[in-house]
């Protein structure tokens, strides 16, 4: 199962509405077939990991991060008959899929047929892995990351503006990673007019995953447009973004504290680089908050260091 979580990440921010999947096919110790789901969803990968084990799959095991899919579709065969025909014995899987059209009933099928079914397995990872996919089921918008490089002392820039650069070149190398990981990007109206930026990927090998730009503007939003931007004019707009399951907050510490403010950010990137500013800029604006209700917000998922700054994750805890 970890090497279809791995698989998984391949393609994560390329496949919505799809969610990025990985399949492993073992037989007798050894792995005969991988998949993962591709650009723009198709093929799936329990079909993709199929077609590499060939007669090889007959009595073998698949692993994969999502149950597998029972509805047909113009553009491929459901996977859970993809699985029975191949013959298969046995799926093991880690999480069920929410989609109304499969919901149980690709693993009902698996078991119908004679396959033993086990569910469960790395759960928690692969639904973070899945993460925008799921997102957009359960709230009907994308998984919405906040990205914040800053001091130690919380600034993102000096009082004059010059932020050029706070953090380090393996700090930056890592959020244009993760840039590569999203169909779209944001920055306010602001930071487009001030900065120009152009919120490519800057990585050798990953320069055609540049996300989508979004800029958020109240004015233009309701009254124009941007050459080159899709412009919304509020942060809860992300919810009408087309194709789009993953989308990365980057800039102004107005949009920052929009974001927050709405509780509409799922994950925090916390880049903070060994320097300290004074009176700079703050990373973020007033978000309202009482501070007698923010304990428990935020659940630390990672930490590592990237040079000589410091990366720090954090997902939003929600009982919803």
């Amino acid at each position: 199962m970890g090497v279809a979580l791995a698989l998984a990440e391949r393609t994560r921010g390329r496949t919505a509405p799809n969610p990025n999947v990985g399949c492993v096919i073992a037989r007798d110790g050894r792995v005969v077939g991988r998949g993962w789901t591709r650009d723009g969803g198709r093929p799936h990968a329990e079909a993709a990991a199929l077609a590499e084990a060939g007669d090889a799959a007959r009595g073998a095991t698949a692993y994969v991060t999502l149950e597998p899919c029972a509805h047909e579709s113009a553009r491929g065969p459901a996977c859970s008959n993809l699985l029975v025909a191949a013959g298969v014995a046995r799926v093991v899987a880690a999480i069920g899929d929410p989609d109304p059209r499969t919901a149980g009933a690709g693993f009902a099928r698996l078991e119908a047929a004679g396959l033993a079914v086990r569910t469960g397995v790395r759960a928690d990872e692969a639904r973070r892995s899945m993460a925008g996919f799921l997102t957009r089921r359960r709230l009907g918008r994308p998984q919405v990351t906040l990205k914040l490089a800053t001091s130690l002392d919380g600034c993102i820039a000096m009082a004059d503006g010059t932020s050029r650069w706070i953090t380090g070149p393996r700090a930056r190398a890592h959020a244009h990673l993760e840039r590569s990981r999203h169909e779209a990007i944001l920055v306010g109206r602001g930071t487009v007019e001030a900065d120009t930026p152009a919120l490519d990927v800057r990585l050798a090998g990953l320069e055609s995953r540049a996300p989508r730009r979004v800029m958020l503007s109240a004015t233009l939003g309701r009254d124009g447009s941007a050459d080159g931007w899709t412009v919304i004019a509020s942060p809860a707009d992300i919810a009408t973004l087309d194709g789009v399951d993953h989308i990365l907050v980057e800039g102004g510490a107005r949009t920052a504290a929009a974001f927050l403010a709405a509780d509409l950010v799922d994950r925090l990137l916390l880049y903070r680089a060994p320097i300290l500013i004074g009176a700079g800029k703050p990373a973020i604006g007033d978000i309202g908050i009482d501070l007698s209700a923010t304990h428990g917000r935020w659940t630390a998922t990672d930490a590592r260091q990237l040079g000589s700054d410091r990366l720090e994750v954090y997902e939003r805890a929600r009982s919803d």
